[in-house]
């Protein structure tokens, strides 16, 4: 009789057991946020993104979500206080960031990228000293190459102008085509693309040195093993005819080469930025 007992009673254990394994509620995905700087206005940036993230998502098995402020300094401030854990950007090779451990993986494959000072092709400015006293629209404080590259050669010719910020590239190149502006600090590849998709023609007043595109990073807090999937799915999409294929239409909505696709970087190719901040004006560092 008790064997009897103790069998039925084993028999329900399981039973309930089993009813608890398949009742109980699937153990929530990790979601990874990504912050991509905002390059372009913050609806063209996240159609280029989101796409291609949503491919990222499906390749790796890890899934990511865009994180998006309403400027590129906003989009950055998500990154220093640690609310994301992978980015686009080149706001982190300074010396004080550079401690915070984020890792380049990967970058895109676009020919180097400029600082340029320009004016539109009719403007009857032609050279920086006419800008002394002018306003002159930057994307950002956080904008290495556009703000800072270029307004600390500004600075180093003695010119002084009136910095406004745009808050993206393209707000500064529309604030200098209704004339608020004299001038624009921008990327050569942004530069071009603004040229391509809205019909203007710009003039080059000055160009920086040549440095590397924008940078795939990802936090130190992310597991190696996630890392890897994320860093796997992208750099792989210029071998699949799906990504590949994404990668051209993407790049094709904001003026970038067919072939932006991403590739491999250890990070080395950013060394002409930590350069910049040897001996950058402190204001800029």
């Amino acid at each position: 009789m008790m064997h009897a007992i103790v069998r039925t009673l084993t028999r329900a254990l399981m039973l309930a057991a089993v009813i608890v394994s398949v009742c109980a509620p699937a153990r929530a995905q990790t979601v990874y946020r990504f912050a991509p700087v905002n390059q372009y206005g913050i609806n063209l940036t996240a159609a280029y993104w989101n796409p291609i993230i949503a491919y990222v998502s499906e390749k790796s098995g890890v899934k990511l979500a865009l994180k998006l402020g309403r400027t590129s300094a906003d989009t950055t401030s998500y990154v220093l206080a640690k609310e994301v854990e992978f980015t686009f950007t080149n706001h982190l090779f300074g010396p004080d960031r550079e401690q915070l451990g984020w890792k380049v993986f990967g970058s895109r494959n676009i020919p180097p990228i400029y600082g340029q000072i320009v004016v539109p092709a009719n403007s009857s400015i032609t050279d920086l000293a006419q800008l002394a006293g002018q306003e002159v629209a930057f994307a950002g404080p956080e904008a290495v190459v556009g703000y800072k590259f270029t307004y600390a050669h500004l600075l180093s010719k003695g010119i002084n102008v009136s910095v406004v910020f745009g808050g993206n590239h393209d707000g500064a190149f529309s604030q200098l085509f209704s004339g608020k502006v004299k001038a624009v600090g921008g990327v050569s590849t942004l530069v071009e693309g603004y040229a391509q998709r809205e019909g203007r023609k710009f003039r080059v007043l000055w160009s920086s040195e040549a440095v590397h595109d924008l940078a795939l990073m990802v936090a130190p807090q992310v597991p190696e093993k996630e890392a890897k999937a994320v860093a796997e799915a992208f750099l792989g999409m210029a071998s699949d005819p799906r990504g590949k294929e994404l990668i051209r239409k993407a790049s094709e909505a904001v003026g970038l080469p067919a072939d932006a696709y991403f590739i491999a970087s250890s990070g080395s190719e950013y060394e002409a930025y930590r350069r910049f901040y040897k001996s950058a004006p402190a204001n800029l560092r």
